[in-house]
C-alpha cells in the first residue's frame, strides 16, 4: 500500500535454518519481532515498526510423489506466491488454479487460510513446518493442527509459531478442481462442479481479478491495497435473517440480500454488496485513501496518504454498514501498530 513508516531493526533471511536462528536471536535479545513476506497484507502504523523485521526471502521447492495421482510439493516460505501457482498450473498439478494472481508468499497463506473463487489453501495443505517459539523448537503441523477456518487459522492473531515451511498435496490433472464459485462458471461457460483446463481457470482468474483491481499494476493505483479489506461476515440463520429484513426495510421489499450457507452452520454474506448499500460507492473518499474505483471491498492508498488516512477511512465504513445492517466488518489485512 506504499504506507507505513520504516522498521527499526532489518534481517533478510534466505534460508529456514537462517529464518529460526533470526527469530530465535530476536527472542533471546528481548526484541518485538514482525516477520515479513510480500507485505501485500500488512498495513503498518506510520510510525514503523520496533524492534526486528524479519524478511524471509527463502525460495526453494521440492517435489516427492505421494502415490495415486498425488504430489507433495514442499515450498518453503519466502516461495513467491503466484509463480509458484503458475508453475504448478505449468507442471499440471491441480488445487492451487483459482488462487492465481494473488501478491504475497507461500508462508503467509496459512497464517490467512488464504482463499478466493471458492478454493482455500486448506484444501491442499498437506503440512506446515513452524519454529515453535514458545517451546524453543521447530515442529511439523498437520493440517488438522492448524485449525484451519473461514480466512482464519491457529497461526492468525498469534506470534507463537513462525510458518518456515509448507508442504502442499496436489493432484496430477490437466483439469482444474471443481469450479465452485458462480462468477468464475459463468466466465468459463460451464456449470458448477464442472472441471476446465488448468490453464483455462488460471486465465479466467487473472482476468477477473484484473478488472477488479486485484492484480498488481504499477499504472493502476486502485491496485494500491491491501486486497479485500474487510472478511465477508458469517452470522448465525437467525441473525442473517435479520440482515435481510433490515435490508428490505431500508432498501425495498424487492431487494435480495446476497447469501449462502459457509458450510459449518453459518450463513455469509457479501461485505461488499453491505458497503455498498450503506452509501459507500467504489470511488469514495480522497486522494488519500478512497474505497476502489473497481471493487468496493478494497480501501486503496492512491496518493501519498498516510496510514491514519486508511485508517480512519475503514472506521467510517465499518461504522456505516453497523448503522445501516448492524454488522460488525472485520478487517482481513494484519494491522501493524494500528488498530480499527
Amino acid at each position: 500500500m506504499r504506507l507505513g513508516g520504516p522498521p527499526e531493526r532489518f534481517v533478510t533471511v534466505g534460508d529456514t535454518r537462517d529464518l529460526v536462528s533470526a527469530v530465535a536471536a530476536a527472542d533471546a535479545a528481548g526484541e518485538p519481532l514482525l516477520m515479513l513476506g510480500g507485505g501485500s497484507n500488512l498495513v503498518v502504523a506510520d510510525a514503523g515498526v520496533p524492534g526486528t523485521v524479519i524478511y524471509v526471502n527463502s525460495g526453494s521447492t521440492t517435489v516427492e510423489d505421494a502415490g495415486s495421482g498425488r504430489v507433495r510439493v514442499r515450498a518453503s516460505a519466502g516461495v513467491e506466491w503466484d509463480p509458484f501457482v503458475a508453475w504448478s498450473v505449468a507442471e499440471g498439478l491441480s488445487g492451487l488454479e483459482f488462487l492465481s494472481g494473488i501478491p504475497g508468499r507461500v508462508g503467509s497463506t496459512p497464517i490467512q487460510n488464504v482463499g478466493a473463487y471458492g478454493q482455500e489453501v486448506s484444501q491442499t495443505v498437506a503440512e506446515v513446518v513452524v519454529y515453535d517459539r514458545r517451546l524453543g523448537e521447530r515442529r511439523t503441523m498437520t493440517n488438522a493442527e492448524c485449525g484451519f477456518t473461514y480466512r482464519n487459522s491457529v497461526f492468525k492473531g498469534s506470534d507463537r509459531y513462525a510458518v518456515c515451511e509448507v508442504v502442499f498435496e496436489l493432484t496430477r490433472s490437466a483439469r482444474s478442481s471443481p469450479v465452485r464459485y458462480g462468477e468464475v462458471a459463468r466466465a468459463l461457460g460451464t456449470e458448477a462442479g464442472g472441471r476446465v483446463p488448468l490453464s483455462d481457470a488460471r486465465a479466467s482468474v487473472l482476468e477477473l481479478r484484473r478488472g477488479k483491481g486485484m492484480v498488481l499494476d504499477a499504472a493502476d493505483p486502485d491496485t494500491r491495497s491491501a486486497g479485500s479489506f474487510f472478511t465477508n461476515p458469517v452470522l448465525a440463520p437467525e441473525q442473517a435473517e435479520r440482515v435481510a429484513a433490515r435490508a428490505a426495510e431500508l432498501l425495498g421489499p424487492d431487494v435480495e440480500l446476497p447469501a449462502h450457507p459457509d458450510g459449518n452452520g453459518g450463513t455469509k454474506l457479501s461485505a461488499a454488496w453491505l458497503i455498498d448499500r450503506a452509501g459507500f460507492a467504489k470511488g469514495y473518499g480522497s486522494d488519500a485513501a478512497r474505497i476502489s474505483t473497481k471493487h468496493s471491498l478494497a480501501l486503496t492508498s492512491p496518493a501519498d496518504g498516510a496510514t491514519a488516512d486508511l485508517i480512519e477511512l475503514a472506521r467510517e465504513v465499518r461504522a456505516g454498514v453497523f448503522d445501516a445492517f448492524g454488522v460488525w466488518l472485520v478487517n482481513e489485512p494484519i494491522l501493524v501498530g494500528v488498530e480499527l
